[in-house]
């Protein structure tokens, strides 16, 4: 039983990292119809840029916020610089275009950062806490707490703010928002500025536990793709929901069979989902642009 609650808190830690990361994806393609890939950069951003304002001397707090800032700012520029001029282009095309930007962000923040891995202290030291035989540390905690409150937030947003119900309104129908008066690029730009700040925030709450470097964020995002797909992409429930199994079943299959196979099962769980619900298991719309 111990060893089961140890796996668990393990996937259940994970998991909620890669729902974060998969409601990030969740929100762009709601409100523009782009798969964004870059999305795990902004995650990266969020460890990177936190571990070195820490360095530097800046309070954790500040630091975190600080990184956020700046995943914002990287997230707006996107949308702008590339996205928008390219929003009539067919969706392999933007999927390119998001890959690209990937590409840049990484090399940006190699050369400024470098390309050694980092590591951050957890936010409230590192003695275990022993539940049931099994031991949970604080780091976890937060990263639970944090993101229980996030979806809690974003329900908030999208159910009770006029920017939130015109991102809802959008993601039904583009042309019949706009109609009722729904400035959609603003939309957009809110979209992928509110995806970049959770994935900085991410970021932040992952890296006491997994280090970061300027590549992390490719598995990351990946993980976090696959969450929102099995979930059902566009499902924001389905965001959550996909990201919590797929930690649980990947730290249930590295724990019982082999950590050797822990990062094909993300791709191995996809592949057999989608093969007999194509949606997801929430039943998210079709995956394409409207």
């Amino acid at each position: 039983m111990a060893e089961f609650l140890q796996f668990l808190f393990s996937g259940v830690t994970s998991g909620s990292i890669y729902a974060l990361a998969a409601l990030g994806f969740a929100i762009i393609f709601n409100a523009s119809g782009v798969i964004n890939f870059a999305q795990g950069e902004f995650i990266m951003l969020g460890g990177m840029v936190t571990v070195f304002l820490v360095a530097a001397g800046t309070p954790l707090p500040l630091a975190i916020a600080g990184a956020i800032g700046i995943a914002v700012v990287a997230g707006m520029l996107l949308e702008k610089v590339a996205i928008e001029p390219a929003r009539d282009a067919d969706v392999v095309t933007l999927i390119i275009i998001t890959i690209g930007a990937s590409i840049l962000i990484q090399g940006v923040t190699r050369i400024l950062l470098g390309n050694a891995q980092h590591a951050l202290r957890p936010f409230s030291g590192d003695t275990p806490i022993m539940i049931g035989g099994a031991s949970l540390l604080p780091q976890s905690l937060w990263v639970l707490g944090v993101s229980t409150v996030i979806v809690v937030a974003l329900w908030g947003f999208f159910n009770r703010t006029l920017t939130g119900k015109a991102m809802l309104a959008t993601s039904y129908n583009r042309l019949g928002a706009q109609l009722v008066g729904v400035d959609v690029r603003r939309v957009w730009l809110v979209a992928f500025a509110l995806s970049a700040g959770l994935g900085a925030v991410a970021g932040a709450l992952a890296t006491p536990i997994t280090m970061t470097a300027y590549d992390a964020g490719l598995m990351l995002g990946l993980k976090g793709f696959v969450g929102a797909t099995l979930g059902g992409l566009g499902s924001g429930a389905g965001a959550v929901l996909g990201g919590l199994l797929l930690g649980v079943v990947e730290a249930m299959t590295a724990g019982y069979v082999s950590s050797a196979y822990k990062d094909a099962v993300p791709f191995v769980l996809i592949l057999t989902v989608l093969c007999f619900m194509p949606r997801g298991l929430l039943g998210a719309r079709s995956a394409e642009r409207v």
